[in-house]
């Protein structure tokens, strides 16, 4: 292992945003709280059962496309919609729609609330980098740009593999690996050249299914059992712990 805490033959690192670059899991867990329960409230009355920001956000919607955790979750529940278009107004009863109201809550926490980033990761990828190792950012979240931008990020990452980027190139997200394998295909890596960062279980199963050389859980909840029945190699609670930092 290298003093990256990676397999000597690693040339590239592929990371997750939310919950591995910047702290706003909890804000989107918040924001998917709210919608479902509004959501669940008009259409079974007070007596719903409420989204559970820890247990359905890990299962249905932590690391896939917005409209993806839309259509699983309420699968979950027994409940399918038409999946409408994606300018549907928030309000709207499709899977667009409610998805579309999630992100209209979710940027309006992040502009009330701000982003914070993880400084171990950030002084991990700098790391990353002194060593001469290529770096993306691989997200379902169609604000990555923005987010990145607001904690000065951009410079960290050669290649940004986003939402508007798959949906651009139709690449099917997490629990899928196409978005991974995109971010190696474009920093000319062969995916077992390539380490994946993911705090999510569907992205631990896009890292493990790409067949990339080393997959990296990062555990800010507690589920590292969870991480590692997906396919994680290691599992650490920060990156600054694979250099040996506490």
């Amino acid at each position: 292992m290298t003093q990256l805490g990676l397999p000597e033959d690693i040339q590239a690192c592929l990371f997750d945003l939310d919950g591995v670059v910047t702290r706003t899991a909890v804000v989107h867990a918040a924001a998917w709280k709210e919608t479902f329960d509004a959501f669940l409230r008009e259409r079974e009355g007070d007596g719903f059962r409420p989204f559970d920001p820890v247990a359905d956000y890990d299962e249905y919607v932590d690391g896939r496309p917005r409209a993806d955790g839309v259509r699983t979750f309420l699968a979950s529940r027994g409940i399918e919609l038409a999946e409408g278009s994606p300018d549907d107004p928030p309000d709207t009863p499709t899977v667009n729609g409610v998805g579309n109201r999630k992100n209209v809550l979710l940027l309006e926490k992040i502009r009330t609330q701000g982003v914070e980033a993880y400084d171990g990761t950030l002084r991990y990828i700098e790391a990353v980098r002194a060593q001469g190792l290529r770096t993306a950012i691989v997200s379902s979240s169609a604000n990555t740009l923005d987010v990145l931008h607001s904690i000065g990020a951009e410079p960290l990452f050669d290649v940004r593999i986003d939402g508007v980027v798959a949906a651009e190139r139709g690449l099917p997200g997490k629990p899928h690996p196409d978005t991974f394998l995109a971010a190696a295909k474009d920093l000319g890596v062969e995916p077992k050249r390539a380490a994946v960062f993911e705090d999510a279980l569907a992205g631990m199963d896009a890292g493990r299914s790409g067949d990339f050389g080393y997959v990296v859980g990062v555990d800010r909840v507690g589920q590292t059992e969870a991480l590692y029945a997906h396919g994680a190699d290691v599992v650490v609670r920060d990156l600054a712990e694979l250099r040996g930092e506490k």
